[in-house]
């Protein structure tokens, strides 16, 4: 009974005040337009009921995430990354893993429901990353070499098996977060520095050589994707094929849209596969125009910006490490995907956060969230913390 009164106390020291519902807002804002482009493309009842249901349920986590405390929640990281690197693994390695008629392996079939472990990945690493350098950062030794490769180490083992799924875009976004938690972490530009020194002459040099035809790095299909990115032209009914339709049909969208100019013209996002997931922002390009794309990356960056906002503001260094790391998993990954659709970037999957189909997807993105209004309500803990970091 105590302990119950003792965790009910802890509950309300809570500053609700601080309680960003504005955030809430711009989500749920996000997936109802979602919910629209999808009962469009998918022109399926069984489908659009199936997303209102995990709207749903994406609200509840929100909730439930945003009144656990993260400190409770990040004591079980080290379980929570054993479990998703084991998930990660299992899409490739057992029978449980599925391609879903693509190339990748990266679900795991349940029978009832399939389940993407390199989403749930994401955030595990973030919070595995917050606890590592907190402790580090406790025992005054966190400007070392040995913790920065121990920080590589930990990112570098799920983002390894995700890779052979495989599924290059998810690993490019969590070695990107990984990077991010880095810069902020306070580990100082004396490990840093050199390290930048190295790494870019090399990430060139391998850039370089996997665009090689007889390079050994990269499977054949995916040379072939960024062969015919650097190089389009033969492969426009092929390789190309889908991220040509889908630039035009984003142009076709032109400054308001189609929705908005009433028009009935069949759409040419049509001639484009996976309008549901990856490729979601050609369909929102083409029935929303420019204004309407405006708008929604609008929405993006105040998310974003949020993220950021609640790292500055964050009472302990902890909460300020997953935050940073949260809103640059959000920053990324509508980075690579908008890319993708626009063919600034070689095509690969990769779902568009609140936006796209999947309930893996939006549910950890939902996840995410809930953890940053938790971060933004924390009671002021004291300059005596040995949490605190300023």
């Amino acid at each position: 009974m105590k302990e119950k009164i003792n965790q009910w106390l802890q509950f309300k020291r809570y500053n609700f005040r601080n309680y960003d519902f504005s955030l809430v807002a711009v989500v749920f804002l996000l997936t109802l337009i979602s919910s629209y482009i999808l009962s469009i493309v998918l022109a399926d009842r069984f489908s659009m009921v199936k997303q209102i249901i995990i709207i749903v349920m994406g609200v509840f986590i929100i909730l439930f995430f945003s009144l656990i405390d993260y400190h409770d929640l990040c004591l079980y990281a080290p379980i929570l990354y054993i479990i998703t690197t084991i998930m990660a693994a299992a899409t490739k390695l057992s029978p449980l893993g599925t391609d879903l008629d693509t190339d990748s392996y990266r679900w795991l079939d349940f029978k009832v429901i399939t389940f993407q472990p390199s989403e749930v990945c994401k955030i595990v690493v973030i919070l595995s990353l917050a606890v590592f350098f907190n402790r580090a950062r406790e025992r005054g030794s966190l400007q070392t070499f040995k913790n920065f490769l121990i920080a590589c180490l930990i990112t570098m083992i799920p983002t390894f098996f995700i890779l052979i799924q495989s599924d290059l875009s998810s690993s490019v976004v969590i070695i990107a977060v990984m990077i991010m938690m880095l810069s902020v972490s306070g580990i100082g530009h004396k490990i840093l520095g050199p390290v930048a020194a190295i790494s870019i002459p090399v990430i060139s040099l391998l850039f370089w050589y996997v665009t090689q035809p007889n390079q050994k790095i990269l499977q054949t299909y995916q040379w072939d994707r960024i062969h015919s990115w650097l190089h389009p032209e033969g492969y426009e009914l092929t390789l190309m094929y889908q991220q040509n339709n889908s630039i035009l049909s984003i142009a076709s969208g032109k400054l308001y849209g189609k929705l908005l100019e009433g028009t009935k013209d069949i759409r040419n996002y049509t001639n484009v596969g996976v309008t549901e997931s990856d490729f979601v922002w050609t369909p929102i390009s083409e029935e929303f125009g420019f204004v309407g794309c405006l708008m929604i990356l609008i929405l993006f960056s105040i998310i974003i910006i949020k993220c950021f906002k609640t790292a500055k503001n964050a009472k302990d260094y902890m909460g300020m490490m997953i935050a940073s790391g949260i809103g640059a998993m959000l920053c990324f990954q509508t980075f690579f995907n908008i890319g993708v659709t626009t063919s600034l970037l070689p095509n690969t999957g990769l779902p568009l956060p609140f936006l796209s189909n999947g309930m893996t997807s939006l549910l950890s993105n939902m996840m995410s969230v809930g953890i940053l209004l938790n971060i933004g309500i924390q009671p002021n803990r004291g300059s005596n913390s040995s949490l605190d970091y300023r």
